[in-house]
């Protein structure tokens, strides 16, 4: 920690990505690092700048000794030392001059070392790979190997290092003329004489396009689940620990690998600093900003199949993806086979395609060998792996990790009920217009008193909230402080028991069978049926008063001789109190309707507004235009 004293980095809390709360961080010669930094550059054709890069990184203000370079040689072939230029001509289209002092005069960092990729990788991402592996510091720095950087560059980044252990810092650089325009000995005067920053006049260079968001965002602070988009790996610093946890660079991607990147840190918890003071110039144009269209058409594709929450790349109403969108954990082991079937078959029929259904129970206890067909115990489970096994979006599992990463959403929900098809979408845009981490929907309450219920979970804040835990701490309680909780009906949302989706169904002309199955007296639907909630069941809406009993409550009392309406404080207006007197309400946390976080409309509103809202969302969805994407992606 700057400065000495405990160590605090772990326990932190960043509510969304508003780092505002750590402080202002020590100027630049006014505090005492600990920490050290590998610098990683990986370097294709760039022996006309990399030079000038390391002779950049010689001049930094951070002490030597707790920095090391590691040069990532991405040539066709292995190239000479950095600190001796090739003396013969790049392969590439470049035709720089070369720089005129001669190679003993370059400088370089006290402790650099060149490695190559594994045999047969190529790419930046490979590059990256390669030198993290290598690295043997605290911190991670990547930088591109055409940036001149000034002195305080790498200090100003390690500085919130010392804060806070999950935050990845974002340099600021500026696109200069490259070295066809600029002799490469008046850049190497300029670092070698501490003046980077007169080398070019602020109307000379051109801002990088996250600049622009930086401002609208107050520096990222309010840009909450979205900050990691304008990651750019050209200057990007994070800790070693937190890029093994969030599994380091995909070697598959040969571009759009630091937007994939920063997607999967935001899952494992990361907070995304821009620092206005790392600054650094970056000789010439990027690839973006002279083929942007061609590498938007390049990238778009890989990122539609690994970030899910870019959701303009995902409008196909059918299809599925590498990394879905949310994963639906259904527990099977106390369940019938009828149970699980409805619920299953409710999420899949959903109008939200990338899914992932996970199925948990004893599997391991099924055995082969002879058996009674009808009379084995275990008929349920066997039921339920024949019922989908070939289904490629429901899988079977013992358990089911802490946190589903790198899909950004959880969705607990027990079997036998049933969600409408669009509940889980529904659920989900709210946590994210809420900016919430986690959504509980209150569906019935058994004799024991426990109450049955679902639940939404964010991957970013459940990660984020073990990071920063404490001993004792509890990690609901974390996640409230940090991105807000929330406790709702599940019948508003359209999340009803199988018996009284299928009886809506079958009102809606969808319905199932008429006999009498296993599920609570619920029966499976026929053959190429599913269960759905009907028309009347869409999310938000009044919804069946079947048996979870959130209907309106007529005796205006909580407790046993009340609805649900009443025992979780779903009244009319003015009927009565909520929480002091042992309401569901008051246990849970909810509040009377009327209550902004319960929605702001009271229970079974009214259709005509209910219709006008609904018509006010197709209004706007006509007049708005196609979201823009970053220039980077």
């Amino acid at each position: 920690m700057a400065g000495g004293g405990e160590d605090v980095t772990g326990g932190v809390r960043i509510p969304l990505n508003d780092y505002g709360v750590l402080g202002q961080p020590p100027a630049p010669g006014e505090w005492t690092p600990t920490l050290t930094v590998s610098v990683v550059i990986p370097a294709h054709r760039a022996e006309h700048t990399l030079p000038l890069t390391l002779a950049s990184l010689a001049r930094q203000t951070y002490p030597a000794h707790l920095t090391e370079v590691v040069v990532v040689d991405d040539g066709e072939r292995p190239a000479p030392p950095p600190s001796v230029p090739s003396a013969e001509p790049s392969t590439g289209p470049s035709t720089a001059p070369r720089a005129e002092p001669s190679p003993d005069a370059w400088p370089v960092p006290e402790r650099l070392r060149v490695v190559r990729p594994r045999d047969g990788a190529w790419g930046r991402a490979s590059a990256c790979a390669a030198g993290a592996e290598a690295a043997e510091g605290q911190v991670i720095l990547y930088l591109d190997a055409d940036l001149v950087l000034f002195p305080e560059h790498v200090e100003a980044q390690m500085r919130w290092h010392h804060l806070a252990d999950h935050l990845v810092v974002l340099g600021h650089l500026r696109f200069v003329p490259g070295l066809d325009e600029i002799p490469a000995s008046e850049v190497l005067a300029a670092v070698e004489a501490g003046t980077v920053d007169k080398l070019f006049a602020e109307e000379d260079t051109t801002p990088q396009w996250t600049e622009g968001r930086w401002d609208q965002t107050d520096d990222l602070r309010a840009a909450g689940f979205t900050a990691f988009s304008v990651m750019v790996g050209a200057t990007a610093s994070l800790p070693a620990a937190l890029l093994r946890a969030a599994g380091g660079l995909d070697a598959s991607l040969v571009l759009g690998e630091d937007t994939e990147l920063g997607y999967r840190l935001a899952q494992a918890g990361a907070v995304f600093v821009p620092d206005r003071r790392a600054r650094c110039w970056h000789l010439g144009r990027s690839t973006v900003m002279r083929r942007e269209p061609e590498v938007k058409r390049h990238n778009w594709p890989y990122l539609a199949e690994r970030v899910p929450v870019f959701r303009w790349l995902r409008r196909h109403p059918h299809r599925t993806y590498l990394v879905p969108y949310v994963e639906v954990v259904v527990a099977a082991e106390d369940a019938s086979f009828e149970e699980v079937r409805a619920t299953v078959d409710g999420v899949l029929a959903g109008r939200l395609p990338d899914v992932r259904v996970t199925v948990t129970g004893p599997w391991g206890r099924l055995r082969g060998g002879r058996r009674d067909p009808l009379g084995d115990p275990s008929l349920d489970l066997r039921l339920m792996l024949a019922c989908y096994e070939g289904e490629p979006r429901v899988r079977f599992r013992e358990t089911v990790p802490d946190d589903c990463f790198p899909v950004p959403f959880r969705f607990h929900c027990p079997p036998g009920w049933v969600p409408s098809r669009g509940t889980i979408g529904a659920v989900v845009k709210h946590a994210d217009r809420q900016r919430l981490g986690i959504v509980s929907l209150a569906l019935d309450e058994r004799e024991d008193g426990e109450v049955v219920h679902a639940r939404l979970e964010r991957t970013a804040a459940v990660t984020r909230a073990r990071r920063c835990a404490r001993p004792g701490d509890d990690l609901d309680d974390l996640i409230h402080e940090m991105f807000g909780t929330v406790w709702d009906a599940g019948d508003k949302w359209g999340l009803l028991p199988a018996e009284s989706a299928a009886s809506a169904g079958s009102a809606g002309g969808t319905g199932g069978a008429g006999s009498t199955g296993k599920a609570g007296g619920a029966a499976p639907p026929g053959p190429g049926r599913a269960w759905t909630g009907g028309s009347g069941t869409s999310p938000g809406a009044g919804g069946s008063s079947g048996r979870s009993g959130l209907g309106r409550s007529r005796s205006g009392r909580s407790g046993s001789e009340g609805s649900w309406a009443g025992r979780l404080g779903l009244r009319r207006s003015g009927s009565g109190r909520s929480g002091s007197e042992g309401s569901w309400a008051g246990r849970l946390g909810l509040r009377r309707s009327g209550s902004r976080r319960f929605g702001g409309r009271r229970f079974g509103a009214r259709p005509l507004r209910r219709t006008a809202r609904l018509l006010r969302r197709r209004l706007r969805a006509l007049v708005r235009k196609d979201r823009p994407c970053p220039a980077s992606v």
